[in-house]
């Protein structure tokens, strides 16, 4: 009985199902059932419900241009083993100017805002720290047309990076008063612009991400 006992175990061993996959199996990116997230897999996110993304002239203050509608996509382009740093290509970011007010003394509206210089380099971490940076030598920029009496006016705003937070609670990635510093455009367009925005959920295929 003992040698047949010990045959078996062998044998299960030998076929690698004699336990199953240990936590440090998990990598960091999974989907909510559980999947891991695959390398090539594109992840996606709106804004909030109910939330929007805002650009003011101040961290403290409300004065500037708020969004209702806005969107990414990112490519993974590493999925390692918990606890560790999953990183993607954010290839898109978008806002839906139909969506977009403005309160800036002399602007009438937001004709268009343009997330340029991608891709940019996402980074995710297990502790829910998200990075965004630019390509070597580049900079994370955005172009905000604004309508005024006077015409269209362009400003330009360039900003070294941003961190934001990831939160399984709702999956999302928030961003909080990130400072972007004008670079070019006329006196209406404010030196800082400050970007707060929360994307959720964060979907891979229909399904939320889970950071881990």
């Amino acid at each position: 009985m003992r040698t047949r006992t010990l045959l078996a175990l062998t044998a299960v061993a030998a076929l690698g199902l004699a336990a199953p996959a240990s936590a440090a199996d998990t990598p960091v990116l999974t989907t909510a059932d559980g999947a891991a997230v695959a390398v090539g897999d594109v992840l996606d996110a709106s804004l909030a419900s109910g939330t929007a993304a805002t650009f003011y002239s101040s961290a403290t203050g409300t004065s500037g241009i708020s969004c209702t509608k806005s969107a990414f996509a990112a490519t993974v382009t590493d999925n390692p083993a918990a606890p560790g740093t999953a990183t993607e290509s954010l290839t898109s970011h978008s806002f839906d100017t139909t969506g977009c007010t403005t309160n800036v003394v002399g602007v009438l509206g937001v004709s268009g805002i343009t997330v340029d210089n991608l891709p940019y380099t996402t980074s995710v971490s297990s502790d829910g720290t998200v990075s965004v940076t630019p390509a070597p030598g580049s900079t994370v920029q955005s172009t905000v047309k604004l309508r005024t009496l006077l015409g269209t006016i362009t400003c330009v705003y360039q900003a070294p990076g941003l961190t934001g937070t990831a939160n399984n609670a709702d999956n999302s990635i928030s961003f909080t008063n990130q400072q972007f510093t004008k670079v070019s455009g006329s006196s209406l367009c404010f030196s800082n612009a400050f970007f707060t925005a929360t994307y959720a959920p964060v979907t891979k295929g229909g399904l939320t991400v889970t950071v881990n």
